[in-house]
């Protein structure tokens, strides 16, 4: 299995999280954990950031499928 690993500036870019969300989350266990990949780097597996934007896609769903935000993409 080839892993990618992604560097803060791709996991910001790709979720819309701000670093500093990104780090308060981690402790929080509410996003992936970064992996170390030696010195100070650490990058996150893109599969991981991958899963966790489709549980938010998921939740979302199951929380409200009708949600106002839904019907207003749908009324464009």
């Amino acid at each position: 299995m080839n892993h990618v690993f992604l560097r803060l500036p791709v996991v910001k870019a790709r979720t819309g999280l701000s670093g500093p969300t990104i780090r308060r989350w981690i402790t929080e266990g509410r996003f992936p954990a970064p992996v170390p990949l030696g010195g100070r780097s650490v990058g996150w597996l893109s599969t991981e950031v991958d899963a966790w934007m489709d549980a938010q896609l998921n939740r979302r769903a199951a929380q409200s499928p009708g949600t106002a935000a839904a019907r207003a993409v749908g009324d464009e």
